[in-house]
């Protein structure tokens, strides 16, 4: 017997069914999310019992929008982007029926946070650099080594790891990822306070660290291309988020332009049309590679636009700190305070101004984004790389 089709009008009416068996005004949010995970309506695309229904990913954004119509909740994406946006696909493409079962619905209730254990120190644009070991004793593996630049590290339970298992073959080869739980022994996190005066990032040392084989993703030695999948989603995830017209920074600059007209002059005006028209054009190039992606695996046209979000927004918040003149310098507010939902667009003037800064490192620095889209969007030469065939124990450090 063949599978019913899945239409936008029979993905409508298990919506509607949904709301009308859950409040969306009254149910705590956890418990909603469960209904809709357990309804098939979290990642429609996902296989069913996983949160899906195995459905056309293109029909996504329709449900989407009637959730959200609905006035439905949603995870906040500063605490939770790095499990919904990078985890999640990377768990679905390379975990086992028992990582799917254990670790997808919780991240998708927002029960557990995840963080991202990628960046070292002297590994952090050169990701396959990477030295943080792991050596298998048994069915489990010991990992030893220093993490850095991690997000909510300090609020997560959970993190996507890749390691060094064979220091003997050139770094792109003799990886591993892993699944690595944030309380376990061994695991020590450390804050890392930054020029706004939060401590978002953190540094994380790993001693010792036990982690069992199951919680291996893809095979010993392939952890550069389990990585990929989770950058190429990662990109997408930062740089092409869906945004209503006038959303974000712009949205921000636009609307003191409007209520502050003594703060005009005709030269703040150029900059801010033409700046407007470059995030109208972001924001639809964003709505272009989502429906690429829901034809297929995310490309490297992420890293355009991931490139395009952070030149962007440090631009308008210059331009929002220009604007405002000694106003939007005013920033005094230097108390250490950990982050637990992390936000690129709210506090002062100021605060924004020194946020963006950061746009253009994490999540992939813009100088590795530009090789990205010369090699494997326009087709240039590669850049020469005198490492590639290097075992990894033979390069300088």
């Amino acid at each position: 017997m063949s599978t019913p089709e899945i239409t936008e009008t029979g993905l409508s009416t298990a919506v509607r069914k949904l709301l009308a068996e859950h409040d969306p005004t009254s149910t705590p949010v956890a418990e909603f999310l469960g209904a809709r995970y357990d309804a098939g309506l979290a990642w429609i695309h996902f296989p069913e019992g996983l949160g899906g229904l195995a459905a056309p990913r293109a029909l996504q954004q329709a449900v989407n929008d009637e959730f959200a119509a609905a006035g439905a909740p949603t995870l906040d994406p500063g605490r939770h982007g790095i499990g919904l946006g990078m985890a999640a696909p990377t768990l679905l493409a390379f975990g086992d029926a028992a990582v799917h079962q254990r670790f997808l619905r919780p991240l998708w209730t927002g029960e557990e946070v995840w963080c991202q254990l990628f960046s070292e120190p002297g590994a952090g644009s050169d990701l396959a650099a990477l030295g943080t070991r792991a050596v298998r004793d048994g069915d489990s593996w010991v990992v030893d080594g220093q993490k850095v630049w991690t997000s909510l590290a300090h609020e997560a339970q959970w993190a996507i790891l890749v390691t060094r298992s064979d220091p003997t073959v050139p770094k792109h080869r003799g990886m591993t990822y892993f699944i690595c739980d944030m309380t376990a022994p061994g695991v020590e996190v450390r804050p890392l306070r930054q020029a706004t005066g939060e401590a978002e990032f953190n540094e994380v040392f790993l001693t010792g660290v036990r982690i069992p084989d199951s919680r291996r993703l893809g095979e010993v030695g392939d952890g550069w291309r389990v990585a990929q999948t989770t950058l190429m989603n990662e990109r997408v995830a930062i740089g092409g988020s869906a945004l209503p017209r006038e959303g974000g920074l712009i949205g921000t600059v636009a609307r003191t332009w409007r209520e502050r007209p003594e703060l005009r002059t005709p030269g703040l005006q150029d900059s801010l049309l033409r700046l407007w028209v470059d995030a109208e054009a972001a924001r639809l190039t964003g709505e272009r590679l989502r429906q690429q992606l829901a034809a297929g695996q995310p490309g490297p046209e992420g890293s355009a636009a991931k490139l395009a979000f952070a030149r962007l927004n440090q631009q308008i918040s210059g331009l929002e700190l220009e604007l405002l003149g000694g106003e939007g310098l005013v920033y005094d507010d230097w108390t250490f305070r950990r982050p637990s939902h992390p936000s690129m667009e709210g506090g002062t003037p100021g605060y924004r101004y020194l946020r963006a800064k950061g746009n253009s490192i994490e999540g992939g620095t813009s100088e590795i984004l530009r090789n990205i889209i010369a090699e494997r969007v326009l087709g240039l030469p590669q850049e020469i790389r005198v490492d590639k065939d290097v075992a990894w124990k033979d390069l300088p450090r």
